[in-house]
């Protein structure tokens, strides 16, 4: 078995490899994670033999082998997507499966196997419209002596059966609103069945159809986030404390974009973690951005222990994001100080419509911030390069005080022996470019060699991703270095990049020593990336 593990292992990861950018040194299968969510869908024949048929599902696996939990020997490894028969006799079992991934890691589960020659009895089933998505039809059955159930859900052209496990929920999302019949089977090991059927409607959800507006770069010590992807959020944090109102709460998922959503909103509370307070004196703004489809306005509320709040209307925008940016002083300027707030309050007006809430965060507008010119000295500014593709990025004490650089701190790149030949470093910017100073770019230059390409790219970091996850808005300007082992100013012409418009307000700087060339354990240094006319 062992054997078998790695023939389909190594075949899988070459796979990985042959379709992967990276340098398939840098894979460290040690650090892949054993398999996740694993379950197994167990369905019997109708004809009094106890034939069961496992089909395993989990996240990362390679290959599952099943104990049956009877005392009989367990089944072989099998692949991914296949399945595994055992015949019962009459009986409750547990059987175990285990799913291996990629690099031998396994993780186990029980799962209850219930053979009965008994027809299933006393059938519930219980039918929900989703929440958030619409026509999103779930429906859980549970029976006695039951093992699995069968879903007929009614619509047209869609002949065939959801299944599911006794007792487990399944789902189906209808093509049109409406009202459909639901037919239930439920399923034993015995030739007869039970089954119920229910006239249902699969309703429509209001819902955005395209995300908040992504929030700028910002240094983590100019913001305290609540909830948003784009920072990092406070833990422990209830979004739905439910303090007894009609307010429903659900986390909408826009395309894998998680969304809070208050349903029918009287009132509702955010309370940050047990025992916890946060200090917002030293922040501008609270920022949300909310969409609705039929509330025309929303109070929002800071709390402090005692309690003692204080709140702000804000109109809204209908059927599409309003950006809200309340100023800390809005609260102060009621008499609330907000050294310890530890929860808002969000109220309807009126009472009984719903809202979708992204992006909770305060922020404070840097006194100086991560922007050209882009010179390494400040001591209050983290300049939080990230490097790529086997490049090592630090800003560090110029160590070559000569020529044209006579600055303190420099940003050094080393691109290191078999680095990629894309390898680079990216810098994130709180400020776009005011275009006023000009559309040329220069950088001073420390590199090991002449004729060296130093590709100087800018991207909008919130446009639509490519296949290999980078921004589609994005614009590149090759220079070459004419001289070794000193410092030279290059220059870069944006408007000579293909797509360049001033219109556009790029904000992620990213530097590639040496472009199109494998890493042979060099080191580069930059400095002073500044705009001119």
């Amino acid at each position: 078995m062992k054997k078998l593990h790695f023939i389909i292992s190594l075949f899988v990861l070459a796979i990985l490899l042959g379709c992967s950018n990276d340098d398939s040194s840098n894979i460290d299968l040690d650090a892949v994670s054993a398999p996740t969510n694993i379950s197994a869908l167990t369905t019997v024949t109708q004809d009094n033999t106890g034939k069961v048929t496992f089909l395993p599902k989990g996240d990362g696996v390679t290959q599952y082998k099943i104990n049956f939990g009877d005392g009989s020997t367990e089944s072989s490894y099998f692949s991914a997507g296949g399945t595994s028969v055992h015949a019962y006799k009459e009986g409750t079992y547990k059987a175990k499966i285990t799913a291996m991934g990629i690099n031998g890691k396994t993780t186990e589960v029980e799962q209850d196997v219930v053979v009965s020659f008994k027809a299933p009895q006393n059938l519930v089933v219980l039918i929900t419209n989703d929440l958030s998505v619409s026509k999103k039809v779930t429906v859980k059955a549970t029976a006695d002596f039951a093992l699995f159930y069968d879903v007929y859900f009614g619509e047209a052209g869609k002949p065939d059966p959801v299944k599911g496990n006794n007792g487990e929920s399944v789902s189906y999302t209808y093509q049109q609103p409406g009202v459909y019949t639901i037919r239930v089977v439920s399923k034993s090991a015995a030739i007869e069945t039970t089954e119920k059927t229910q006239e249902f409607e699969a309703k429509l959800v209001i819902n955005p159809t395209a995300s908040a507006p992504t929030p700028p770069n910002r240094l983590a010590s100019n913001v305290i986030s609540i909830y948003s992807s784009k920072y990092t959020n406070l833990t422990g944090t209830n979004f739905f404390p439910n303090w007894g109102q009609s307010t429903t709460f659900a986390e909408f998922d826009l395309n894998g974009d998680k969304i809070l959503n208050y349903i029918n909103l009287n009132y509702e509370g955010i309370a940050l973690a047990e025992n916890t307070t946060i200090d917002v004196s030293g922040m501008d703004f609270l920022h949300m951005d909310v969409w609705t489809a039929d509330l025309p306005k929303l109070e929002i509320s800071l709390i402090k222990p005692g309690p003692a709040e204080r709140a702000v209307s804000e109109d809204l925008t209908l059927n599409q994001w309003t950006s809200i940016d309340i100023p800390i002083s809005a609260y102060t300027s009621q008499g609330l100080t907000v050294a310890d707030i530890f929860q808002m309050k969000l109220v309807g007006i009126p009472a009984g419509k719903s809202v979708f809430i992204d992006n909770i965060y305060f922020y404070k507008t840097p006194s100086v911030a991560i922007q050209l010119p882009l010179d390494f000295e400040s001591a209050s500014l983290i300049y939080a390069w990230g490097g790529f593709g086997n490049v090592d990025a630090s800003v560090i004490t110029n160590p070559n005080k000569t020529g044209t650089n006579m600055s303190d701190k420099v940003l050094k790149l080393d691109k290191k022996a078999g680095a990629e030949v894309w390898g680079g470093a990216s810098l994130n910017l709180e400020n776009t470019l005011d275009y006023s100073k000009g559309t040329t770019v220069k950088i001073n230059v420390w590199s090991p060699k002449v004729g060296a390409d130093i590709l100087y790219k800018m991207e909008l970091s919130t446009s639509p991703k490519d296949g290999n996850g980078n921004p589609t808005v994005a614009i590149e300007v090759t220079a070459k270095t004419t001289v070794a082992n000193a410092w030279q100013v290059l220059t870069f012409d944006l408007t000579t990049a293909p797509g360049f418009s001033t219109s556009i307000k790029y904000d992620r700087v990213i530097l590639f020593p040496d472009f199109g060339v494998t890493g042979v354990g060099t080191t580069y240094y930059f400095d002073d990336i500044k705009q001119s006319n």
